[in-house]
């Protein structure tokens, strides 16, 4: 298994960094350069041509792309010197840069908004798990009963949904019409756990409610398979309860393509839920990777970019240990 993570790590590495090629390359040969950006915005849009050059001068796109690139580069794990203006700033490793919006170490805004986040993927990822598979198992357990057909065709009609207009709607009737909900944001555990809760628990149940639909269809579905294999007849005919052979041995198998799934929405979870963060007023990383699209801030782009790109390739790793852990048949080698 050793020999097996070693490989997938070096294949992981190395779409990262094709992946970090790609977007930098998109922002250098765009229509439109962050420099022009840049120099529009600072200028009231009155962006001469000697403003422009000074500006792409300054952010380095009078340098090839392959020097540029690998400066930023260099900086995540050696740091680099980085001139803005007059001044000199050292960035220290990881050194992804300074946003060209905020002129401050994109790698220290980014440990800012990551809290926000992670406490909003793990608490609408726990939502999704518990609905979904509860709701999923007994479904299967009644199968063809007027409750299973009530119960697939339900979360077929709310994915039917839009998540943004579920998200919206949710936002508007339960917060600012009727007054269910507090005001939702981000405030940190440590500052006050009361005001952490409440401001998360509307996006919680919003996310998570909305994608346990899917996991109830994908937990039904395995769980009918695992109730119908030849394994699950032997322990009915040696006696065990039904209790006993669903928790422990349909369900443990039922679950390793709902794992599958899990471990690639959770990364994508925290690489930025861009949709909940926008709407519910939450300073994550996928609001801050929004923002930096619309300004064309490169720095903050790549960042998120790699972030993201990091966490859904580590995902695929963590899922296929998880594999052999839940179903004895499945080997890593």
């Amino acid at each position: 298994m050793f020999a097996y993570i070693v490989k997938r790590l070096l294949a992981g590495f190395l779409v990262v960094t094709l992946i970090s090629m790609m977007v930098y390359a998109l922002f250098w040969y765009g229509p439109r350069s962050p420099a022009q950006e840049l120099c529009r915005r600072e200028s009231n849009n009155r962006c001469t041509p000697e403003k422009l050059e000074r500006y792409e001068e300054a952010l380095g796109y009078n340098n090839s792309v392959t020097s540029e690139y690998g400066k930023w580069a260099k900086g995540l794990v050696a740091g680099r010197d980085i001139t803005v203006g007059a001044s000199v700033i050292h960035c220290e490793a990881p050194c992804l840069g300074l946003s060209y919006r905020t002129r401050q170490p994109v790698f220290e805004e980014m440990k800012t908004r990551l809290p926000a986040t992670i406490s909003l993927a793990v608490g609408a990822a726990s939502i999704t798990l518990t609905i979904g598979v509860t709701v999923g198992v007994l479904a299967a357990r009644r199968r063809g009963t007027f409750a299973d057909k009530a119960l697939v065709s339900t979360t077929l009609f709310m994915s039917s949904i839009p998540y943004y207009l579920f998200a919206l709607l949710s936002m508007l009737y339960l917060t600012i019409v009727y007054d269910v909900f507090p005001q939702t944001g981000y405030t940190p555990l440590t500052d006050n756990p009361g005001a952490w809760f409440t401001g998360l628990l509307l996006p919680w149940l919003a996310l998570g409610f909305y994608n346990s639909t899917s996991y109830t269809r994908f937990s039904r579905g395995a769980m009918v398979e695992s109730l119908s294999e030849d394994y699950i007849r032997t322990a009915r005919a040696k006696g065990l309860t039904s209790r006993v052979v669903v928790m422990r041995h349909a369900l443990r198998a039922a679950l390793v393509p709902v794992v599958t799934i899990f471990g690639i929405d959770f990364a994508f979870l925290l690489a930025g839920t861009i949709f909940t963060e926008k709407i519910f007023d939450i300073q994550g990383i996928g609001r801050w990777g929004l923002d930096a699209t619309l300004i064309k801030d490169l720095p903050v782009v790549q960042a998120t970019v790699l972030f993201g790109s990091i966490i859904i390739v580590v995902a695929n790793i963590i899922v296929d240990i998880i594999y052999s852990i839940l179903d004895p048949r499945v080997r890593l080698s």
